[in-house]
């Protein structure tokens, strides 16, 4: 039987609960599917007829060693080089390159001159190599007081050498939310909705992500073809990926986040997902 890693983190060393919904589905076709960890020095990866990035969210602060571990992987999905490119999202740049509809980001790099803010408006403040919302807070820089939390908020980040994205905080965020959809192995598969996130600065969450309020819904034909538009972007095929998207001020769906390292794909919401993203695993070229 051959054998699939369905890679994850220390933390979660079983799987989250999505995840786990693959391995009966998997044996039904003749894979033998077991969680494994990604910083493990005791696993053998070359016994694995392919590995699945899943759920290594602690990666961030350790993104060198993640990305020579997964160089080192002789069979993973999504391939080495699209982790290389995804875990920076200084892709969005590269999209927008592409003509893709991305949200307006300003990169604001350490060592910078100091950020001089703008006088009114919402912001967000996060950092390019990042997960789960982790390190991300709302400002409205017209009041004084956020205006100060968001300076102290890019130190910070600047402060520990990494590069802080300024964008504007869209208002349909909190009217329609965000908008995921899924695709497995190009094809789209589902969407799901998700509520608005960050409520105001960055509160220095502990853990692996920012609680999430997720909804089932039906993407319309414009935010399908602005994720297709995304995908074929990307640098190399993947088994997966999920284009979140949230509506600009007219409207126009726009990209926030690509994802094709580690993201949830929220199976458990489509449950036909879970049978098809078990065939496109079996399927992937080894």
């Amino acid at each position: 039987m051959s054998r699939i890693a369905l890679v994850t983190c220390a933390e979660l060393p079983d799987l989250e609960d999505d995840d786990r919904l693959l391995i009966g589905p998997l044996a039904g076709l003749g894979l033998a599917a077991e969680p494994a960890v990604w910083d493990d020095p005791a696993v053998d990866w070359s016994g694995y007829d392919l590995a699945v990035l899943r759920s290594p969210w602690d990666y961030v602060p350790r993104r060198a060693e993640f990305l020579a571990w997964a160089a080192r992987v002789p069979r993973l999905a999504n391939p080495a080089p699209v982790v290389a490119w995804n875990t920076d999202k200084r892709y969005l740049d590269e999209l927008a390159r592409a003509g893709v509809p991305v949200v307006p980001t300003t990169w604001l790099v350490p060592g910078g001159p100091p950020w001089q803010p703008p006088a009114t408006g919402r912001y967000v403040l996060k950092p390019a190599v990042g997960a789960g919302s982790l390190d991300t807070g709302r400002y409205d820089l017209a009041e004084a007081d956020q205006a100060e939390l968001a300076g102290r908020h890019l130190a910070r980040l600047r402060g520990a050498g990494r590069e802080v994205m300024l964008q504007p905080y869209l208002p349909a965020v909190d009217t329609d939310g965000e908008t995921a959809l899924v695709f497995l192995a190009g094809r789209y598969s589902h969407a799901i909705g998700k509520g608005a996130m960050l409520q105001g600065p960055d509160a220095a969450v502990t853990g692996l992500y920012q609680p999430e309020v997720i909804v089932a819904r039906e993407p319309d034909p414009g935010q399908l073809a602005v994720a297709r538009q995304a995908l074929a972007a990307v640098p190399a095929p993947s088994l997966y990926a999920r284009v979140d998207l949230i509506p600009g001020p007219d409207g126009t769906p726009l990209v926030v986040e690509l994802e094709l390292t580690e993201p949830s794909l929220f199976l458990g919401y489509h449950p036909p997902a879970v049978a098809g993203f078990a065939a496109s695993i079996a399927a992937w070229p080894r």
